[in-house]
């Protein structure tokens, strides 16, 4: 019998439930490619370590994800881009249906590399922001930090990564109004000290 967390069980369960099947099979694989993984939750969402930690994956409320630790060192051209760009958690893409999953074959593949990498030890090279660095701020943004002291305080005190977070998230957006609402949402957030993710930040 694998070794399971109760807390990741929750997790699941309280998962949107077009996500409870992609999280239980990815869970699964795992499982069945590293007999001995330990289950964990951290930044509040389930982990896998064997040796240090191989993989994550995580739900939100249109899709999930699942993300390798260290992706950048795999052969997997795919999960080497996505883990350079640095833009979402997940280095699968947005996941929406068991359908957006590669092949179990390939999924255990991946796995099996992101034992082996843990098992020798490989390190993943943290690069260091470039200093100067200028993140282009949208005007909306803009003119909303403008009115707020604290969010403005906190977002010039925030790192080129930080500031991006922000900038891309309000900028993705489709339409004007969830434009509006992340801009509302976001001088909120910095007002109170917070970068864009801080609900995964470990506490």
């Amino acid at each position: 019998m694998p070794k399971t967390d109760k807390r990741i069980d929750a997790y699941i369960a309280k998962a949107e439930p077009f996500a409870q099947p992609i999280l239980n099979h990815l869970r699964a694989l795992v499982h069945h490619v590293c007999p001995d993984v330990v289950e964990t939750m951290k930044w509040s969402f389930p982990h896998f370590d064997y040796q240090g930690v191989i993989c994550s994956m995580a739900s939100f409320k249109q899709h999930a994800v699942f993300g390798f630790w260290k992706a950048s060192l795999m052969k997997d051209k795919t999960l080497m881009d996505n883990a350079a760009s640095e833009t979402a958690m997940g280095h699968l893409g947005k996941i929406r249906s068991m359908k957006d999953l590669p092949s179990d074959k390939i999924m255990k593949s991946y796995i099996k590399e992101a034992m082996e990498l843990n098992e020798m030890g490989a390190k993943v090279a943290r690069t260091k922001p470039m200093k100067g660095r200028k993140v282009t701020v949208p005007a909306s943004l803009k003119k909303a930090l403008e009115r707020n002291r604290k969010a403005s305080k906190t977002f010039e005190e925030f790192s080129p990564s930080n500031k991006k977070e922000y900038v891309d998230w309000i900028v993705e957006a489709k339409t004007e109004e969830t434009r509006d609402k992340r801009v509302k949402t976001a001088v909120e957030w910095m007002a109170e000290g917070k970068i864009r993710n801080w609900k995964y930040v470990r506490k």
